[in-house]
C-alpha cells in the first residue's frame, strides 16, 4: 500500500485556485501509484478561520467532482481538508472520495481553544480500508491528543494518519 501525505501551500480563500493546486498534486499521486491521498487540515481554503464560516459548504457541492472523478478512474482515496456546515454548524472537516463509493466526510472531533468559537466539534470517527487495513484519520491538533490515538486504537486501527496544517 502507498500512502501519500500531501503538504501544499494553499492560496487564502482561494477555493478554485486550490482545488487546481489539489488536482495537479493528485495526478503526482496517481503516477506514483498511490492508493491514497491525504491533504492537510482546511487545505481547499486554507487554515484561515475567519473566512469558514463563508466559504463552508456541503460535500455534495459539485466542485468537488473532479475529485471523485479521479478517485473512480484511478482507484486512489482522496481526503481534502475543507469547512463543511450543517444547518446551524461549521465544522473542520476531510472530504474523502474513494472509488465508486458515495463521498463521506470525517469532521475534527478535538478542537484547539482557538479554533472553539470558529467550529464545533464533529462525533464521530470515520475509518478507511484499504487491503484490509483499517485506517483512522486525525486532523491536526487531535493527533496531539493521546486519548484520539488511543480510541482509534480501541476500534483495531492498523494505520493512524495525521492532517496537519500547523504544528
Amino acid at each position: 500500500m502507498k500512502i501519500c501525505i500531501a503538504q501544499t501551500q494553499s492560496l487564502k480563500g482561494n477555493v478554485q485556485e486550490n482545488i487546481k493546486n489539489h488536482l495537479n498534486i493528485v495526478k503526482r499521486a496517481i503516477k506514483l501509484n498511490s492508493d491514497l491521498i491525504i491533504f492537510p487540515e482546511l487545505s481547499i481554503t486554507g487554515y484561515e478561520p475567519e473566512l469558514a464560516k463563508e466559504r463552508a459548504t456541503t460535500i455534495e457541492n459539485n466542485i468537488f467532482d473532479r475529485f471523485q472523478e479521479l478517485s473512480d478512474k484511478n482507484d486512489i482515496i482522496i481526503g481534502i481538508g475543507m469547512p463543511t456546515q450543517s444547518t446551524d454548524r461549521i465544522y473542520i472537516s476531510m472530504l474523502i472520495y474513494q472509488p465508486y463509493k458515495e463521498p463521506i466526510v470525517y469532521s475534527k472531533q478535538l478542537l484547539h481553544a482557538d479554533e472553539i468559537r470558529y467550529f464545533s466539534c464533529g462525533t464521530s470517527q470515520t475509518f478507511l480500508i484499504i487491503n484490509e487495513t483499517k485506517i483512522a484519520i486525525g486532523i491536526c491538533y487531535e493527533t496531539l491528543q493521546r486519548d484520539h490515538f488511543l480510541k482509534a486504537k480501541e476500534y483495531g486501527t492498523d494505520i493512524y494518519i495525521a492532517s496537519v496544517a500547523k504544528s
